[in-house]
Formats: C-alpha cells, structure tokens, sequence
C-alpha cells in the first residue's frame, strides 16, 4: 500500500463516542499531573510581578477598581493591559481572601483547562493518543510551566486561544453557524485580555474553516462574518462601557496617549510594539536592537533566529523544529485528501497559527519579552501531537520511518544545544537526551517493522521520553526554583533565572530587578485613610508598597512613569482637598522607564512646596505640611 492510498483510506479513523479503554485513565492522568505541577509550591517565589499583583489587590478592595483594571484602590490609573485578567485574579482574592496563592490559583487552573481543551481538540482531528501527546507537549513546555504560575495576562489568553481553536474544529467538521460565532466570541474576550495580540490567530482560525468546512463558499464566508460580528460584540462591549464612562469619574487607560481604550490597543499595546515606536527595548530604546545591546530582556535582535536564540530559545523552542517537520509531513501526505479532510484542516489551522504568530515574534521590533512565546506553545504541542500519530500509523512506510527518525535526532540534538547554554545545570540530563534519541532514532528507522506490539510499545514510550525529556526538565526545574518575580520573568533553573531575570546581566541599573527596604515606608502609609497615602513616580515601588501596606498608591505617569496622568493641575487639586498623603521622592520609573510624562514636574512642585521627612533612607514629603 502507498503512502497516498494510506491517506485516502486512514488507518484509525476519529469515531465520535467511541473511546479506547486507556483514553479516559490517560486523561485523568495528564490532567492530575498538570494540575500537581502547577499548584506546587505555587506562591512560594513571591507576588510575581507586583504591577499586577497590585492591581489585583486593588480589585479585591474597591468594585470599580476591579472593573476598570485600576493599579490603585483610589482609581487614579489603570494597568497598561485590559483587566479580564485581572477580573479572574481579584475574584480568587474576595472569595478566598488576597495572598500570593489565591492570586496565582485562576493562572494555574487556566493552565489546566487550557491542556483539556487542547486535548479535546486535537482529539477530534486525529484520534485520543495525538490529544494526550499534545497535552503533555503543552503542560511541559517550559514557558508554559513559568506563565501559568505567573500573574501576566498571557495565561488567560493562551486558554482563549486554545477555546477558540475547539470552537473552530467543531464548526469546521459540523458546518455550524453556532460554533463560528463561539470561536469568535472567546477571540473577542481575549482581546479584552492582550488586545491586538489575540488577533493573531485569526488567519488561522478563517483558514481552517475556509478551506474545510463542508458548505458552499460564500456560506462558509458568511459564516466567518459571523464570527466576526461575535468578536465585536464579545470585546466591544467593554469598550463602550469605558467610553461612555466620564473621564473625571473612571481610572485613567495607562499607556494611552489620550485615555483611550482604543487608542491603547492600536498605539502602545498594537503598532507600536511591531515597528518599536516609544517602546522601552524596540529599535531606538534602552537596551533594543539600535541600542547596540544583547537585548536580551527584548527577546533578541529581530530576524529568523530570534525564537531559537539565547533569550528565547529555552522558553518554548524545544519541540519547534519537530513541529515544523511534522507540519511539512503531514500536508504532504494529506496533499491528495479531500478538501473536507479534518487532519489537513487540523494541521493547517496549527501550523498556520505556528507561522504567522512566530513571524510576528520573530520580527517585531517593539517590546517583546520571551514569556511572549507562551503563545506558540498550543501550536508547536498540537503539531508534535498530530504529525507523531499519522507518521506513526504509516510506519511501515520508509519514508514516515525516516521523518519520525529525523525529527527524534533533531529533538535531541536540539534539546542538547539549549541545555549547553547552562552547561552547569544537571550535564547528564544533556547526553543522556542526545544519546537516547539518536539510538531510537535508528531503531525507528531500522528496526520497527521487525519488531512485536509489546516491543512497539516499549519503543513508542522510549521515544516519547527521548524527545520530551529536555523539555519536560527545564519546566521542572522552572517550578522547583520558583521565580524572583518582577515584569521580566523567565523559565528554567535559578542559574537561568539570575543570568537572564530581573537583577541579572541583562537588567537595567536601578531597574525591575532593585527593591528597597520598605518597612519603614510601609509602617507610613499603613491605616491612612486618604484616597491615595502617598504618590511616587512609576509602578516599582508604588507596587510593592501597596502589597506590604495594603494602602492605595498613586503611580504617577503609569508603568514606566511615562503618561501624562495626573497632570501638574489635577495632582494639585489632589493635594488641595486631601486626597493625597505623602510624596515619595526617588528615579524609581519602571522598566525602560522615562520622564516624558508629568512626573518631573509634579516632582519639581512638591519639591519647592513641602516638607521632607527621612523615612528608612528614602526622602518622603508631607503633603499636609506646606513650606512657609
């Protein structure tokens, strides 16, 4: 039998209903072991990053901080991203009281879901045994392990994401106008979580249903309208409420240049990030490709070996050139399929999410941190998934023998360069890697047809661990050392996280990785009872303090002290009636920070007007105590 014919006629077709009797223990398995590797010791490595733990805290305190994503109680300005991530993280606190686990709970619970739904998924195209691979691929991606312990909004969108590639399947292989707008409602909530980022997908998600779906095409055009008209309705919504909410009575939209939703998703959170304009690390920032730097906090100089590189590679490249093979293997075999064939459909919708999304990555020249790729991880985990099961049951083909051989030598000499860049971390995890995947290599390539179903079995679970078992370390190595927290995080061991994570080489003077000693500062503003006990520059140490005190801190100018909010005039409207406590003096600006918002002349003003006390080192201001 060819190969062609082989295709044409599947040798295990997708029966609905009908299940294997190892597919629901293998489930129950994965799901167990996901869920005990992210809830391990979750919490122990501290806030994460305090910008958002703040903000978070904020939300379990006041009902409108909660609804706008305030980084304060007293709703002066919001976080630089929209707050479904937040809404999830406040909640956990209100009911189970705010602390580091509570808040970290929903992040690892969506990482959970999201390895369900992505086995659910894959399962429908290709069988439980190609759900199960990519669930594990998933679960053990390094970066995933890191994002789904973490506060950043990444996790929220990657189960979007991966919620939206069900719906899509499930549309696809019904032709159903119900799942289509589904797909493209959870695409529409995912933009209220990292707005033009969940867009990314969308080539993917149209194409699949394009090319796959069995209805004629200007239906399957009207239907992906539809989706379209989901997507606006499931984000537009919020950004109507923030709209026509009055400015003078809602948080202001940090990162906007006009307190503007809209304008936050297309300037700083859209364009900007792709072509580097005004972004702390992109072509012309600190530390960013102009700047002559490694930039390694800024994922890399751009090109096409920005994901493979030193400040990428680890995070999620490890099954990458597998998942490329298997996406050019698959296509090749399904080439003569029909046109409703759900494994082409699969495999084009994955590996279309693979290209463009990595594309974007690759060569954006705005800021971009390696957590980024947290967003290929369903891709590259789906991939590995299908292309290791149809290559598998075309076995006894030379050809499928030889792709599988290729890809497990090349996972494995792969897998053995990224761990030679920590060469002092556990060195025999590398050659034992490298070794075991060349000799099942060669098994597969030789020897596999001579050999029995229990000897199958034996060689199947030899290369799953071979070509996992780099991977699958470095993400335990990532929950065992836990994390030091800040906007900067990256996976691996502690050695890993020092050289590359905040406070490391690569960090900024005085930047994400400087902490001070707060207690003093904290003990100020501890029982206040203005709407703001103190204001500083930046989001640093306004995050910190508000985590140890408990009390609403103004940061001024927003993440990196760079928004013009408050201005001179409403901080001195502020300070007439009370509102604001104490002023906090010091350059604290946050990562990539700058002066081109009103700090400097809020500083300059309370500088000439008030009062200084000595608290623990820092020069504070009493704003109730004007000079005479």
């Amino acid at each position: 039998m060819t190969m062609t014919a082989e295709v044409q006629i599947p040798p295990e077709q997708v029966v609905p209903g009908v299940h294997p009797r190892w597919e629901r223990p293998g489930l129950l398995a994965l799901l167990a072991g996901t869920a005990a590797l992210y809830l391990w010791g979750l919490g122990s490595g501290g806030w994460a990053n305090s910008y958002y733990a703040a903000a978070a805290q904020a939300g379990t305190q006041d009902w409108k901080a909660w609804l706008f994503g305030s980084f304060d109680a007293g709703n002066a300005i919001t976080v630089d991203k929209p707050p479904a991530a937040l809404w999830a993280m406040a909640l956990s606190g209100r009911v189970f009281g705010f602390n580091e686990f509570t808040m970290l709970l929903p992040q690892a619970l969506m990482g959970v879901a999201a390895v369900a739904v992505l086995f659910g998924t894959v399962r429908r195209t290709s069988g439980p045994a190609a759900g199960l691979i990519a669930g594990a691929v998933l679960a053990l991606t390094p970066v995933a392990a890191l994002m789904f312990r973490y506060n950043n909004p990444d996790a929220l969108l990657v189960l979007l994401l991966v919620v939206a590639a069900y719906c899509m399947v499930r549309a696809t292989q019904q032709g159903s106008m119900r799942w289509v707008a589904l797909s493209g409602g959870a695409v529409g909530f995912a933009f209220l979580t990292k707005m033009l980022q969940a867009f990314l997908v969308v080539p993917a998600l149209s194409l699949v249903f394009l090319v796959a779906a069995p209805m004629g095409f200007w239906k399957r055009v009207g239907a992906l309208l539809v989706a379209l008209v989901s997507a606006v309705v499931s984000a537009g919504w919020y950004i109507a409420l923030v709209s026509l909410w009055p400015t003078d009575a809602r948080p202001y939209i940090a990162g906007s240049s006009d307190n503007s939703l809209l304008q936050l998703a297309f300037g700083y959170n859209g364009v900007d990030r792709i072509v580097g304009r005004g972004q702390p690390g992109g072509g012309a920032g600190p530390g960013g490709p102009g700047g002559g730097g490694a930039n390694l906090f800024f994922g890399g100089d751009p090109g096409v070996g920005r994901l493979f590189g030193a400040s990428m590679g680890a995070e999620a490249s490890w099954l990458l050139p597998a998942a490329l093979l298997g996406l050019v293997a698959v296509l090749w075999l399904t080439r003569r399929a029909a046109r409703t064939d759900m494994v082409r459909a699969a495999t084009l919708m994955w590996g279309t999410w693979l290209l463009v999304t990595g594309a974007v990555f690759s060569f954006m020249d705005g800021t971009i941190h390696p957590y980024y790729t947290v967003a290929l991880a369903p891709a590259i985990a789906a991939l590995v998934g299908i292309s290791s099961v149809e290559l598998w049951h075309r076995r006894h083909h030379p050809a499928a023998r030889a792709v599988l051989a290729l890809s497990l030598v090349g996972t494995g000499g792969w897998a053995f360069v990224l761990l030679g860049r920590n060469p002092d971390w556990w060195p025999v995890l590398r050659w034992s890697v490298l070794i075991a995947s060349v000799v099942v290599a060669a098994v597969l390539a030789f020897g596999v047809q001579r050999l029995g179903r229990s000897a199958e079995a034996v060689l199947v679970a030899a290369a799953l661990l071979a070509g996992g078992a780099g991977s699958a370390g470095w993400a335990l190595a990532t929950v065992a050392d836990g994390n030091s927290g800040g906007p900067m995080a990256v996976s691996g061991p502690a050695t890993q996280q020092h050289e590359f994570g905040p406070g490391g080489h690569t960090g900024r003077p005085g930047g994400p990785g400087t902490r001070v000693d707060d207690t003093a500062l904290a003990e100020l503003v501890t029982g206040l009872d203005n709407r703001w006990a103190a204001a500083t520059v930046g989001s640093m140490m306004a995050g910190d303090l508000e985590l140890k005190s408990g009390a609403s801190i103004m940061s001024i100018g927003g993440f990196a002290g760079g928004d013009n909010s408050p201005t001179l005039q409403q901080f001195q409207d502020y300070v007439a009636a009370g509102d604001v406590r104490y002023f906090i003096a010091g350059e604290r600006f946050g990562p990539g920070g700058h002066r081109d918002g009103s700090g400097t002349q809020i500083t300059e003003w309370v500088q000439q007007h008030f009062a200084t006390l000595d608290v623990g080192g820092t020069t504070v201001y009493d704003l109730s105590r004007p000079l005479r």
